[in-house]
């Protein structure tokens, strides 16, 4: 038996994060990793001799900026290159859609003078809310509560606190908020421009890892979401870990190792220990006993509260919304190994292009259509498919002359009907994703000299994605903010003392960002060290 001031069950980023902040305020910090490897859903590994990939996670853009001053991630070895366009989206006619930083109304105008005029004000809109809604991403949501006075009042404080925040903002900027919380991508999209082109290339963000048509309520959220980020001080730009996403995990062990924390891989947790209605450690699956002031647990909840809590600890309504928790990205990922670089029909030459987020996906009729047949057969016949070539940025994922490239693949559904499994369907529906991306690079195809492919169930197993779902919990309006993972618990806490969240499944929600874990080590500081805070 070893005793610590807190135990972070998950090596992934938020758990990282956490424990190098809790570390750094002098705490005893243990860290358990089931796999092999810290990192989560964030690694880089060999995907076939000589070809390096990062495996899930796959493009850098919302790591939070704070998150990497406070951990001197730089020091620590992680560099972030920008990729050189922003976004590439082609259709099968050979018309394409190109944006490049600082020059996206220029690249918007060639193609629809009249949605390059527009692009100005919409990206004005767009961040002025982001400005809005980039503060609450490291701020604690104040919880719903039916207590007394020592419960509500703080969360009474919390919530004026907000409204004092939003208010200093125009109600222009609030209006659009609104808008951006309710509406569907689609519909607020077509209110603002006129080509499915210029339309796809925002939409795409409405539906990345969540299976829903843009058409869907609430989609203009996830959409906004995916622009809360930056790189080196610019806005909604997304680039490239240079040695993969692994390397932004392996600097945050780096910087919490540094700070005195302990992590442990192939430490599989059995369960939580809980007496007389608190957390006291954890049981790992070869019988060590961990126990410590704070059980932090960077995993899904559905996982934490399915799994690894015993059900007679748990309150009889808790449980039952936990089993109400929605989980499901339907999200298919493929690294593939390839012998040159792809040309594409729309833009052949090797350039720039082959450095963006590279959008298969021309329409957003193209998007809902996926998402309508996906519900019906599983996945669709024409799925969304976003390729990035990260190796264009990077020479050391593949050998000189070749390449690698992410498929990230949307609308595959976990459960699929007719009694059929992945076991069945994996490989058709890995062809059915090269056979996409040939249609618009012929040849595509034949270069592939190797490939990864993860469904669904590949992710659940693989990184514990329940569902596969890569947020952790659908991000819809409502699971998120108060109400993530759900209404009275979204300040980092569950139903049993000094048990914390940590993960993706809590404020502000999914993504490589950091926040969950910096917010999170905030309030179990709170608890444990009075005003010590990260």
């Amino acid at each position: 038996m070893s005793n610590c001031d807190a135990l972070v069950i998950g090596a992934g980023h938020n758990g990282l994060t956490c424990a190098a902040y809790l570390a750094m305020a002098g705490l005893r910090v243990r860290v358990v990793e089931r796999r092999g490897v810290v990192g989560g859903a964030a690694v880089t590994e060999e995907f076939h001799p000589g070809f390096r990939n990062s495996v899930a996670s796959y493009t850098v853009g919302l790591l939070n900026p704070e998150v990497i001053r406070d951990l001197r991630l730089h020091d620590h070895g992680l560099r972030i290159v920008p990729r050189q366009a922003n976004n590439f989206v082609p259709a099968a006619d050979g018309r394409f859609l190109l944006t490049r930083p600082d020059h996206t109304a220029a690249s918007i105008a060639s193609i629809s003078p009249r949605d390059g005029e527009r692009y100005g004000e919409y990206a004005r809109v767009i961040d002025a809310v982001g400005d809005l809604l980039r503060p609450l991403l490291l701020r604690t949501p104040p919880n719903v509560t039916s207590g007394g006075p020592s419960e509500w009042v703080p969360e009474a404080l919390k919530a004026l606190g907000l409204g004092n925040a939003l208010r200093r903002h125009g109600s222009e900027t609030l209006l659009s908020l609104h808008a951006l919380l309710t509406k569907s991508a689609g519909d607020y999209l077509d209110g603002w421009f006129e080509s499915d082109l210029v339309k796809a290339l925002f939409g795409f963000d409405a539906v990345v890892g969540h299976y829903a048509s843009p058409y869907s309520p609430g989609s203009a959220y996830v959409q906004l979401h995916h622009t809360l980020g930056e790189i080196g001080g610019r806005k909604g730009v997304w680039g490239h870990a240079i040695g993969g996403m692994g390397a932004i995990t392996q600097a945050m062990a780096r910087s919490a190792t540094s700070a005195g924390a302990e992590i442990r891989v192939e430490a599989p947790v059995r369960r939580v220990l809980v007496e007389d209605g608190r957390a006291v450690g954890a049981k790992l699956d070869d019988g060590e006993v961990i126990r410590a002031r704070a059980v932090v647990a960077n995993v899904n909840p559905k996982l934490l509260y399915g799994r690894l809590v015993e059900d007679d600890h748990l309150p009889a309504a808790f449980a039952t919304a936990m089993k109400a928790y929605r989980c499901g990205s339907a999200t298919f990922r493929m690294n593939v190994a390839l012998s040159g670089l792809p040309r594409f029909s729309a833009l052949p030459d090797p350039d720039e292009h082959h450095t963006a987020g590279i959008i298969l996906a021309p329409s957003l009729g193209y998007m809902d259509r996926a998402y309508c047949e996906a519900r019906l057969h599983g996945w669709s016949r024409e799925p969304i498919v976003e390729m990035l070539i990260p190796s264009t940025l990077d020479d050391s994922l593949a050998p000189p002359g070749a390449h690698v490239a992410s498929l990230f693949c949307q609308h595959t559904a976990y459960d699929l009907p007719a009694g059929r499994t992945w076991a069945d369907c994996r490989e058709e529906v890995a062809d059915l994703m090269i056979a996409t991306v040939d249609r618009y690079a012929p040849g595509f195809g034949s270069m592939v000299v190797g490939r990864q492919v993860l469904s669904p169930l590949d992710l659940e197993e693989t990184f514990g994605l329940v569902g596969g779902d890569i947020f952790h919990g659908v991000m819809g309006l409502d699971q998120l903010f108060s109400a993530r993972p759900l209404p009275r618990y979204a300040a980092y806490r569950g139903p049993i003392a000094g048990l914390y969240h940590c993960g993706s499944g809590s404020h502000p929600g999914g993504g490589v960002t950091g926040a969950p874990g910096h917010n999170a080590a905030r309030e179990i500081l709170r608890d444990l060290k009075g005003a010590s805070r990260p």
